[in-house]
């Protein structure tokens, strides 16, 4: 019995060595993109180059780089070719069962050229370690804000005493690497349609709990707030939650607010121009994000706001299963749209990269620096009739489409739907595996 166990064993080691899988994770050849329009807003490239990949790195970004020792070389030619995608807001804690909101991010992110996604607060510091299971099993690089309700999204957002703001710090000091920073949302309102109205404030339930918590916990931990936030007018003794009280008064440079060319946010003033606080607030350093959503962008802000210089300093898209269908869909959608709300390819391709790298203090990601893991998208742009919707029911019609073509992670191909990097089935070499029937025989 001894003898045979070993055996097996050995079997098992020899089937492990020799699986093509485990020799390609060894070995991972070199790959050479070759001939695309390369944008990197991290160095300032805005041209026709090459890309050496090597090693799950990028070894060599330069013209004309020699195909000549380099055992994969892909025609790029034709296409635009960036640093992966960064999403910062979405939700993919998929086994959480305090809600069903969350997508598998590995179902969704690499066939729209998203290399790293942030949750956005579904976790919080009591169930992070849950969480946490999906983030390690994850293809995708999944980072996370977490939640100052402990229990992460769910009804728990609307009681201050699951604001446990010391536990919220301890969690994240623990997992510097992933957290990069804590949410508050939906705090005290009810919901109907695309309207929010806030339930009655109490000595318990004030105005500014879940944003002066979530601040706290940033103050403790040294890390920025991500705030979901709805203005409500004077109700009682409690005076207004203006949005000015947020993003002049409580946001710090560096802090978040998400949604924000939603309907419920007053960015155009009654005279057309864009809302004189958000300028000063941007000028302060206070970031604003799109986090697209389900029902969290609105043409009647966006376009006039983007005309007269307000652009989002992040484009995002609050994924979630209430949207996957409509109107966000994925990443690559919701850059489509920005393109034909005025925005350039280089604007959106940097506030799609570089950009939230920074806003999320991963300064290695989001680039393509040489020795930087070897994250990348490939798209090509497209011309024709198109439409696109907000999410409050208004269309417009547009003339570009970003479509992916090619997603890199760590050097491997991951995504490569047409088939740019694999060759011609008919003049694969005989000898190859590709002409190996299941029996075992070359035909």
């Amino acid at each position: 019995m001894r003898k045979m166990l070993c055996i097996s064993a050995a079997f098992l080691m020899l089937a492990f060595v020799v699986s093509p899988v485990f020799a390609q994770e060894r070995t991972r050849p070199a790959i050479l993109l070759k001939g695309g329009h390369v944008i990197d807003p991290a160095n300032n490239i805005n041209s026709k180059m090459d890309i050496l990949i090597s090693k799950g790195k990028i070894a060599r970004v330069d013209k004309n780089i020699p195909a000549s020792e380099v055992g994969k070389v892909v025609d790029v030619s034709g296409y635009y070719v960036t640093p992966g995608f960064i999403d910062m807001h979405v939700h993919c804690f998929h086994t959480n069962k305090k809600n069903n909101l969350s997508i598998v991010a590995d179902g969704h992110h690499f066939p729209s050229g998203v290399t790293t996604c942030v949750d956005a607060g579904t976790s919080g510091a009591s169930n992070f370690e849950e969480f946490k299971k999906v983030i390690d099993s994850s293809r995708v690089r999944i980072l996370a804000f977490l939640n100052i309700a402990d229990t992460g999204m769910g009804d728990d957002e609307h009681e201050p005493d699951h604001f446990d703001v010391k536990l919220a710090a301890e969690t994240a000091k623990k997992y510097p690497d992933i957290i990069v920073g804590f949410k508050s949302a939906h705090y005290w309102r009810d919901w109907f349609g695309n309207h929010g109205t806030t339930r009655k404030y109490d000595e318990i339930h004030t105005p500014w709990a879940s944003v002066d918590s979530t601040v706290a916990a940033g103050n403790l931990a040294g890390l920025p707030v991500m705030i979901d936030y709805n203005p409500f007018p004077p109700q009682g003794n409690w005076p207004a939650r203006s949005y000015r009280g947020l993003i002049i008064d409580r946001l710090r440079p560096g802090d978040i607010h998400t949604h924000c060319y939603a309907r419920h946010i007053p960015v155009i003033e009654k005279d057309g121009t864009v809302n004189k606080d958000i300028m000063k607030a941007r000028k302060r350093g206070v970031i604003f994000d799109v986090g697209f959503g389900g029902a969290s962008i609105v043409y009647r802000n966006a376009i006039p706001a983007i005309k007269q210089g307000y652009i989002a300093n992040s484009i995002s898209t609050d994924l979630h299963t209430g949207n996957v269908n409509g109107p966000v869909v994925n990443m690559i959608s919701v850059m489509s749209n920005f393109l034909n709300m005025g925005l350039s390819i280089e604007d959106v391709i940097r506030l799609s990269t570089s950009e939230p790298s920074r806003i999320v203090n991963h300064p290695e990601l989001g680039n393509l620096s040489v020795g930087s893991t070897a994250d990348i998208t490939v798209t090509e742009l497209l011309h024709g009739d198109y439409s696109y919707k907000d999410t409050s029911g208004g269309m417009i019609k547009g003339d570009k489409k970003l479509q992916c073509m090619l997603t890199v992670f760590g050097g491997r191909i991951v995504f490569d739907p047409s088939g740019l990097t694999a060759p011609e089935w008919k003049k694969i070499p005989k000898s190859d595996d590709y002409w190996v029937n299941p029996s075992g025989q070359y035909w």
